[in-house]
């Protein structure tokens, strides 16, 4: 799946189009590697994100097409950012 539509689809960012901006501007990277929108993610995947001086991290769990938003937090868990 596309990194942009994983980050819309987990709920992590609400829109595709603020997360393929995120992309655009390097602020997402995947497993230490920047990352463009088109990226793919699996399952394993680190994905970190920059929100303003606030790095999330990410361990994706699952994918999945369409997701409930009881369901989103099956699809990754926040890494301890060390």
């Amino acid at each position: 799946m596309r990194l942009d539509k994983y980050l819309k689809v987990s709920r992590i960012i609400k829109r595709r189009t603020i997360a393929n901006e995120a992309c655009d501007s390097g602020r997402v990277s995947i497993n230490g590697k920047i990352a463009r929108a088109s990226a793919n993610v699996a399952i394993g995947d680190i994905i970190e994100i920059q929100f303003g001086a606030n790095v999330q991290r990410v361990r994706v769990l699952s994918i999945k097409e369409h997701a409930r938003k009881e369901d989103t937090v099956e699809m990754y868990e926040i890494e301890s950012s060390e």
